[in-house]
């Protein structure tokens, strides 16, 4: 399956995926283009890829281009910025953070999983 993403870059789209969240996971993949680390991050997502876009909404952060919008993402969320790094925010809070090559797609399903009650 494709990864659909849905670019992010300003805090007032970062208070719209939250919202969001109330109806669907959302996925949040915070990336560098000049890191090694990141470009394989984002490369194992996206071959790993299994959800259908009913599943869970995947949103795409430039850190080079937004770095206010990414500290505004560790302050809303209280999680401390890393990079490469993705968060799933479901009802407007972060239930699950993975960064660097602990980015799993098979993680992200048994975070999924353990939440899906909160719908």
């Amino acid at each position: 399956m494709t990864i659909h993403w849905i670019p992010l870059q300003s805090e007032a789209e970062v208070e719209q995926l939250k919202e969001r969240s109330r109806k669907i996971p959302c996925l949040l993949f915070k990336h560098s283009s000049k890191c090694n680390i990141s470009s394989i991050a984002k490369y194992r997502l996206e071959s790993d890829w299994s959800f259908d876009t009913d599943e869970v909404e995947v949103y795409f952060l430039d850190l080079l281009k937004h770095r206010t919008t990414s500290a505004y993402i560790a302050e809303t969320f209280a999680i401390w910025h890393e990079s490469p790094q993705v968060l799933l925010i479901i009802n407007g809070e972060c239930e699950y953070d993975a960064s660097h090559l602990s980015i799993r797609v098979e993680e992200i399903k048994e975070a999924l999983d353990s939440v899906a009650n909160k719908y």
